[in-house]
């Protein structure tokens, strides 16, 4: 399966459900209350963030696509600290405003990385709250391409059979975070993504990837839904369709820290690719991407547009190595994103020796990235003369990028790389020879938009023209 890193800018998705906002106070234990057998804390400072189906919309705004929250909250300073937070983050929320019920609070007390207590300020919405939502849900499905259900059991989404009927009309997919043992609630929606034990509280125990798939089919058939997706940890994920093979996806994560919020980015992808105009094949393999990346991490975490991007091109093996302008581009920003600096050099390279190895390496230290820009064959003729190059450019430039300091190799046909430069925008402009800065092609370009330029000497004072000369003299 070949992946592509979708046009999250295109996608717009809205997420409606249970809002919650997890609150926590840090602080120091060291002593006992003397009136009760409970550890004193210190609180020396509280954080908030958002949780629940606010959490998902989040992880969609993460990855740069839009996102749209509908919700149940109470009059109170929890609701106004959930509005801060999701509008800061670009994420244009309508909340159903509670007059008889709180928001959704959850306060752990942690104290030298434990959590000592966790106290929930909760009751569950009634129905006239909910039907409420669930109007304002209707109001917003007109304006995206795809609609989240995140189910927690709070009173929220009281009737999602209405919601998915809506969405269904409308031709927009319905992704489901399913809670309890009633999937008849979610009857007819495009997805279903439950965990393994939640899959099996409803079909039944699975000691087989067979049995997996037979029971999964019989879910599908019951309640007329369009796919499930069990996410199974350590095992991974698979996808089941009707009249499909399963789909079995291993688990990508090379050092699991935190499972916390993996769900929600497993959903949060799904969602935001397929309203990006991706397969659902390939957005289950994104979104299986994503997870892998965000149980590294420590906490509720969410994952970044250029961090999926970056796991893509390694999970394709174009992180490095042989590529187009275009493709360049995309790995620059990339790499940008992650406050790499860019060195960029250029040549014929028609005959690799140990002057251009040593000049590479020491280009290669002077950042993160080294990009080598060659001539294209007819550049290097023009440049050279007849009888050159001795090596075609694919030659050289499948040896440039072996060598370890090389990240990326790219060809160009111009006579100078002014106009690369200028497409590009190293940091570093490097040169390997004897020149002073003026003698550099391209260093206006570079040092308009505050880039540098610096020149490096080749070493073993080697010459390809010298080598070349040397062995059309019969003297090699």
């Amino acid at each position: 399966m070949t992946l592509e890193f979708p046009q999250f800018d295109t996608a717009q998705v809205l997420v409606v459900g249970d809002l919650m906002l997890d609150r926590y106070w840090y602080g120091n234990t060291s002593r006992i209350s003397p009136e009760a057998p409970v550890p004193v804390v210190k609180v020396g400072h509280t954080e908030d963030r958002i949780g629940g189906a606010g959490n998902v919309a989040l992880n969609i705004a993460s990855l740069g696509a839009g996102a749209s929250l509908v919700a149940v909250v109470g009059r109170d300073e929890a609701a106004d600290s959930l509005q801060l937070r999701l509008n800061s983050a670009g994420i244009r929320c309508d909340f159903q405003v509670s007059a008889t019920h709180p928001t959704i609070t959850k306060l752990r007390v942690m104290s030298r990385s434990q959590q000592l207590l966790r106290m929930d300020f909760e009751e569950f919405f009634p129905p006239e709250d909910a039907n409420e939502l669930a109007a304002k849900t209707r109001a917003q499905l007109h304006n995206v391409k795809a609609l989240v259900l995140s189910d927690y059991s709070k009173g929220a989404l009281h009737d999602p059979q209405a919601l998915i009927a809506a969405a269904t009309e409308l031709g927009i997919p319905v992704l489901v975070d399913p809670k309890g043992a009633d999937f008849s609630r979610y009857r007819g929606a495009t997805l279903l993504t439950p965990n393994l034990h939640e899959f099996e509280v409803v079909a039944g125990s699975c000691a087989s990837e067979h049995e997996l798939t037979d029971k999964g089919q019989a879910l599908l058939r019951e309640f007329d839904l369009g796919a499930l997706l069990v996410t199974r940890g350590e095992q991974g994920m698979t996808l089941i369709r009707p009249a499909h093979a399963a789909l079995h996806l291993p688990a990508r994560a090379r050092e699991v820290f935190d499972v916390t919020g993996a769900g929600d980015t497993v959903i949060s992808v799904l969602a935001a690719a397929l309203a990006a105009g991706q397969a659902l094949p390939e957005a289950v393999a994104l979104a299986n991407i994503a997870a892998g990346i965000v149980v590294g991490k420590l906490g509720t975490a969410t994952v970044s547009g250029p961090e999926l991007r970056r796991a893509i091109q390694q999970e394709q093996g174009s992180e490095r190595g042989v590529v187009n302008e275009e493709q360049l581009l995309i790995d620059l920003e990339v790499a940008r994103a992650h406050g790499e600096r860019i060195v960029f050099t250029n040549g014929c390279f028609d005959i690799l020796h140990a002057g251009h190895v040593g000049y590479l390496e020491q280009a290669r230290r002077l950042g993160h990235r080294l990009v080598v820009a060659v001539n294209a064959d007819e550049s290097v003729k023009r440049l050279k003369g007849e009888g050159r190059p001795i090596n075609p450019v694919e030659r050289r430039m499948a040896v440039l990028a072996g060598l370890e300091a090389v990240d990326w190799v790219v060809s160009f046909a111009d006579d100078t790389p002014e106009r690369l430069l200028a497409l590009l925008r190293p940091d570093i402009l490097v040169k390997g020879g004897d020149y002073d800065k003026e003698s550099v092609v391209g260093w206006q370009i570079v040092e308009a938009y505050g880039g540098e330029v610096r020149s490096l000497d080749f070493l073993d004072d080697c010459s390809t023209t010298a080598i070349v000369e040397k062995v059309r003299a019969g003297g090699g």
